[in-house]
């Protein structure tokens, strides 16, 4: 067993994928790692090479400190505790508060990355467009808010989740009553409803610098996506767009106070051209995000992501692009009724050339929930020469991408192991 001079590393895991293989990350950096995982994250990990490996009941803060003091216990407090997943990066900053830990990110930082009201309060503060909020902690009236909003329609959010779990568009102040009371006022906002496009800006920040950034432009939205509407983006072809984008973003994050680390943050461009922030994570963008990113660029955002974190040096340096390139992704939804059985489905590929990746669900494959962003009923990855050329190909897999389900019955839905196929 290595000394107690060696590193060590506490990861709270929940991938059982590429991207929850750390000691790959690593690259031989010499360390201890003792990993945390929930059951499905098993698969992705080097078991024989860690120092302990844990499969608690609960990722939870308050079940896990107990167990992160005796790890600490028996081999000294360690050099950071690391969450990936959006559900334990503030878990993970807890437990290093905690225990003391000297590197990592502390709770005030993951804070504001984590409560929407918190980081437009920031953002805004440095000078940048934020939509006009209301925390709602203090139950407000729909009066109140719309008299501190200014009108409708108004956007219901909750203040810590992602992916648009939660969020309801009011348009009048009837629906706004109604939504308030079916809402927890300690754990929900309130915001201005900012029409425009909306854009994501992906990367990671090292010594206070953007060190490797794309813009892209999404195919309908998050929302339309928890409506049962299919979802996808386009990355921006290089030039002033794109470099407006990377420039917001970089002062959004200089204001939040991020040196080191990855993002996914999120834009509106309204009609006439402004720049509104709508929110950031403190991790690598979902759904095809990361996988299209090693594709394209051989970025692996989940690598930089850990080593960021742990104040390693970058994996990924830059390089001459090799010609233009840029891609994009699309993900479709679960259907609404559920459980389903998948009778019928057809590649787009003879169609649409630029497909260069699809994952599609196995006939007779019993669909039992809505899954998440990795989850989909149809994951397609697409490559070409210009932005233009890779929207026209997304919007065309859309037009030729057939899907058919029937209802199952409730007796099969145990045999069902998701949407992915």
């Amino acid at each position: 067993m290595r000394d107690r001079t060696t590193p060590l590393y506490v990861v709270l895991n929940r991938s059982g994928d590429e991207f929850g293989e750390y000691h790959r990350f690593l690259d031989g950096h010499p360390c201890r790692t003792v990993y945390v995982t929930t059951p499905g994250g098993l698969p992705a990990l080097d078991r024989d090479g860690a120092t302990e490996v844990h499969v608690p009941d609960s990722l939870a803060h308050d079940d896990l400190l107990p167990l992160l003091r005796e790890i600490a216990d028996r081999h000294g407090t360690p050099e950071a505790v690391f969450g990936q997943s959006e559900y334990d990066i503030l878990t993970a900053a807890r437990l290093s508060a905690a225990l003391g830990v000297p590197g990592g990110y502390g709770p005030g930082l993951v804070e504001r990355f984590k409560d929407k009201p918190a980081m437009k309060s920031v953002v805004g503060a440095a000078g940048l467009r934020v939509p006009r909020f209301r925390r709602l902690d203090d139950a407000p009236t729909a009066e109140a808010v719309l008299d501190a909003l200014g009108g409708l329609p108004l956007v219901l959010k909750p203040r810590a989740a992602a992916g648009s779990q939660g969020v309801t568009v009011v348009r009048s102040a009837g629906e706004l009553r109604e939504a308030l009371k079916g809402v927890d006022p300690e754990t929900y906002e309130c915001e201005e409803y900012v029409d425009g496009d909306i854009f994501h800006v992906d990367g990671v920040r090292r010594s206070g610098r953007l060190h490797f950034v794309t813009a892209s432009q999404y195919v309908n939205t998050c929302l339309d996506y928890a409506h049962g509407r299919p979802l996808g983006s386009v990355l921006l072809d290089p030039g002033a767009e794109q470099d407006e984008l990377t420039t917001f973003a970089d002062r959004c994050l200089g204001a939040l106070g991020l040196r080191d680390g990855a993002f996914h943050l999120e834009a509106i461009r309204r009609p006439g051209g402004e720049l509104v922030f709508l929110e950031v994570g403190l991790r690598p963008g979902g759904a095809q995000v990361p996988f299209l990113h090693v594709d394209l660029y051989g970025i692996d955002l989940f690598a930089e992501a850990f080593r960021a974190a742990l104040g390693l040096p970058p994996l990924w340096q830059p390089s001459e692009p090799a010609g233009p390139r840029t891609g994009g992704w699309l993900i479709y939804p679960a259907p609404r009724e559920l459980p389903a059985r998948v009778v019928a489905r057809t590649s787009p590929r003879a169609a649409v050339p630029e497909v260069h990746h699809e994952e599609l669900p196995a006939i007779g494959q019993i669909i039992t929930g809505p899954g998440s962003y990795d989850e989909g009923c149809g994951i397609f990855r697409f490559r070409g020469r210009s932005a233009a050329g890779v929207r026209a190909a997304v919007l065309k897999a859309m037009e030729v991408y057939g899907l058919r389900t029937e209802r199952a019955r409730e007796s099969e839905r145990a045999e069902g192991a998701g949407s992915r196929g």
